[in-house]
């Protein structure tokens, strides 16, 4: 979903999502073991931690570079995933370390399968992200903004739509979600510095979804990871991590904008 949000107001693909999800749940962990913080005030802690880096980065780093070709944006998130890597390395260390959060661990029982608390609050976490950008993206002033710089960003501005802010509220969004998953992934996980990877993950659901389709993302983030696990329970486990993208190529071939993407006609 955070990919979705800022290739909606941007049109860019920003490729440190994943690294930004790390170094949020990283800085959270931290922020909780020394505040003492419970699982929801850990929870809102990664959600402002992501925020508040989506704007440093948007404001410091790709600010500067509105106007300048897309090519050269991209690759300037693939820079900052580098950068963002290197921080947490050189400030944590790479040796893993336990996210505690009081209940994660607890099991619980529903219809005979049993499931931990932090798997249950990741599934409740996708709801609420969910119909939180549904009402956000669909009833909100701003969220139709940024639907208005996404269509057409010249007719935009002409209306008298701030595209900086749009761009500014769209990285502190996206951010945020990623400092929400990052933050749940190593309370489940570990906290370790390969939690990059979980961006790498979640691009296919994207490309599966449409990249213009936030709520569309979500959904199929969901059908991918169901779709991993029982390739890797049911065929092979060497072809669950490529599972998601063999799904891609099947659908893209079919409906090149993803499932939920909206089919764009080019105006000449």
């Amino acid at each position: 979903m955070g990919f979705a949000v800022i290739y909606k107001a941007t049109g860019i693909v920003n490729f440190a999502q994943g690294e930004m999800g790390m170094l949020s749940a990283y800085t959270t962990w931290s922020l909780a073991t020394m505040l003492g913080t419970g699982s929801l005030a850990t929870v809102a802690l990664a959600i402002v931690v992501g925020a508040v880096l989506g704007l440093l980065c948007e404001r410091l780093i790709m600010r500067p570079m509105l106007g300048e070709p897309v090519l050269s944006v991209v690759l300037v998130t693939v820079g900052l995933a580098v950068v963002l890597r290197s921080i947490v390395t050189i400030v944590w260390g790479a040796s893993p370390h336990k996210f505690e959060v009081a209940g994660a661990d607890d099991l619980v029982s529903l219809g005979g399968i049993g499931l931990r608390v932090s798997q249950l609050g990741v599934l409740g976490a996708l709801v609420l992200a969910v119909a939180g950008f549904w009402y956000f993206l669909g009833h909100s002033r701003f969220g139709v903004a940024m639907r208005a710089v996404a269509a057409d960003e010249k007719t935009a501005r002409l209306m008298g739509v701030s595209t900086a802010r749009v761009q500014a509220v769209a990285w502190a969004s996206a951010s945020a979600l990623a400092g929400l998953a990052g933050a749940l992934f190593a309370v489940i996980y570990g906290l370790t510095p390969t939690i990059y990877e979980l961006g790498l993950k979640a691009f296919p659901a994207t490309v599966l979804g449409g990249f213009d389709s936030v709520l569309g993302s979500g959904v199929s983030g969901l059908i991918i990871g169901v779709l991993e696990n029982m390739t890797g329970g049911y065929l092979s486990s060497s072809l669950k991590e490529i599972a998601g993208f063999m799904l891609i190529l099947v659908v893209l071939m079919v409906r090149p904008f993803g499932l939920f993407g909206e089919k764009r006609i080019e105006r000449v």
